[in-house]
């Protein structure tokens, strides 16, 4: 029976391996990560080889396939200079190659970190005397060496000396950059035989090492496992990210920055110029957004480069899933990003008028990605009062029917088609259907870690919650201006003492929206307390509180 697979698994010579390495065959995709392996490792794993043992398998991704294509870059160490196009692109196995490539194939130190992660420069050698002594642990026969090839002692005395050719032979210690080179490892030989009164013993040890050591090195065989040139960008994305499962997880931003760089246009300048434009400029609205990421950005420009087509009428899905993201054109992100930012700037200039004026009181981060691509859609129609009213019901009936937690793509594209369809005449969203707020959740809502939350504190302050003390409706200004925060009407001190349950003190229905003035003036006094003392103290008249107190 016929197997359908979309990868091959051989065994490659490292020897082959690393030529390949260095003549730019075999380079590593832009988006894997740089060199970080430290000396302890790179050791272990030249033991690992001189020994025969099994170091793990490499996968690589045949290029050539013209809808997966990545820029790439040569492994550290190595210069492309005649810009040779890859063969094949690395995707597990990096680190590995990278440190046998610098440590046998380059004659400059290998840059690396010690125990305490302070950068280094080691070279690695062999002590042929204990790599042929079988009673000698193997981990004391390859031996890293500083730059200067000196290893040194307490007060600065000299251990190991092997500055020079003729200082390597007499200490035994022959340098594993040299195994992979033939004129080199000769002349080495040439050296290391030149004293007639110990050529009998040094041609006995030379023997073991032509017979025992070097075709360990010279013969190893690494399994590749090599995908083939069909396999398409998602699948090369998850590949990736189960085989790096010790690193750090590969964004689709990452991805998409090595897709767009194979077409010379370098995303992630052309991020950072939007990103400083939404979170950096001067512009108060900004606090907003001082959370949104890579990925929110490349979500709303799928969601309006899939909606736009579906209305084309080519039949797509509308949908900001990693794998929509992963197929977004350059000439998509070029025609959306720019309105994207703007979008994003409306949806935040929205979200101050919910009173809603930081990202730290923002109830969902995810739902700014459909209102920046509402507005976007809209255009000049947002600017209207009873379409920003339909925005701000629906906005409202995510937050407080909590329907943004979790996983929310599918949310998020329904909404945006349904959003814009029922402010041209169509029927309610979804979300606006499925919205439920119990009164009872009230008691269980203590903490900015619910949406629902963060959004009642925002909705206090819209509907005209004044400071107890200044008395001043609470807007951008005053927000900033006068550090409020979402604070105990009866404070936590008196609710202890009288034997109140958390659960009824710290809940929303005992917070209201202070400035941190007036929340030090009310300490742990009872409002008949503090209340008092505004009326006597800071002369607010009884008549102006019974007014704040009813808001």
């Amino acid at each position: 029976m016929s197997t359908i697979t979309t990868f091959d698994s051989t065994v490659e010579s490292l020897l082959d391996l690393l030529e390949s390495i260095q003549e730019c065959r075999t380079q590593l995709p832009d988006f894997q990560r740089g060199w970080v392996w430290d000396d302890e490792r790179i050791r272990n794993l030249l033991i690992s080889v001189s020994l025969s043992y099994p170091i793990g398998a490499v996968m690589m991704l045949q290029t050539g396939n013209p809808n997966v294509r990545f820029a790439s870059r040569p492994i550290e160490g190595v210069d492309n200079v005649n810009q040779v196009e890859p063969e094949r692109l690395i995707l597990d196995g990096q680190q590995r190659l990278t440190a046998l490539f610098q440590s046998l194939k380059l004659k400059a130190p290998v840059a690396t970190r010690d125990k305490r992660d302070k950068a280094i420069k080691r070279f690695y050698y062999i002590d042929i005397d204990k790599m042929l002594d079988p009673n000698v642990d193997r981990e004391e026969t390859i031996v890293s060496v500083p730059e200067d090839r000196i290893i040194r002692g307490p007060g600065g005395r000299v251990v190991l000396d092997c500055s020079d050719l003729e200082k390597e032979c007499e200490a035994g210690m022959l340098p594993v950059n040299l195994l992979f080179d033939p004129v080199g490892l000769l002349a080495w030989q040439t050296c290391y035989f030149s004293d007639p009164a110990r050529l009998a013993e040094r041609s006995l040890k030379w023997q073991k090492l032509m017979m025992d050591v070097f075709p360990r090195f010279q013969q190893y065989q690494v399994p590749v496992i090599m995908l083939r040139k069909p396999t398409p960008k998602e699948a090369v994305c998850q590949v990736f990210e189960n085989v790096n499962t010790g690193g750090v997880s590969l964004t689709v931003f990452e991805l998409l920055t090595a897709t767009f760089a194979a077409e010379d246009f370098k995303l992630r300048d052309d991020w950072e110029e939007k990103e400083a434009k939404l979170k950096r400029s001067r512009e108060i609205y900004n606090k907003v957004l001082a959370d949104i990421s890579s990925t929110d950005f490349l979500q709303a420009v799928t969601l309006l480069a899939t909606y736009n087509r579906r209305k084309a009428g080519d039949g797509v899905a509308v949908s900001c899933k990693r794998r929509d993201i992963l197929q977004l054109t350059l000439a998509d992100y070029q025609r959306w990003a720019d309105r994207v930012t703007e979008g994003f700037i409306q949806a935040a200039q929205f979200l101050h008028e919910q009173h809603v004026f930081s990202a730290r009181d923002l109830p969902y981060g995810t739902q700014l990605i459909p209102l920046a691509a509402i507005f976007v859609e809209l255009g000049k129609e947002a600017h209207n009062v009873r379409v920003r009213d339909r925005i701000a019901r629906w906005y409202w009936c995510g937050v407080l029917g909590e329907l943004y937690g979790g996983a929310t793509e599918t949310r998020i594209a329904r909404d945006v088609v349904e959003v814009v369809e029922w402010i041209r005449g169509g029927a309610e969203p979804t979300t606006v259907r499925d919205a439920h707020f119990a009164a009872d959740r009230l008691f269980t809502l203590r903490t900015r870690n619910s949406a629902a939350y963060k959004g009642l504190h925002a909705l206090l302050m819209r509907e005209g919650a004044r400071d107890f003390l200044s008395g001043v409706p609470i807007d951008i200004q005053t927000y900033y201006g006068e550090s409020i925060d979402i604070h105990h009407i009866f404070p936590r001190d008196y609710c202890e003492k009288r034997g109140i349950e958390k659960a009824k003190y710290d809940c929303i229905m005992n917070k209201t929206p202070l400035s941190y003035k007036t929340n030090r003036m009310i300490g742990r006094d009872a409002p008949s307390v503090y209340l008092k003392k505004l009326e006597e103290r800071k002369g607010v008249s009884a008549a102006v509180l019974d007014d704040i107190l009813l808001v």
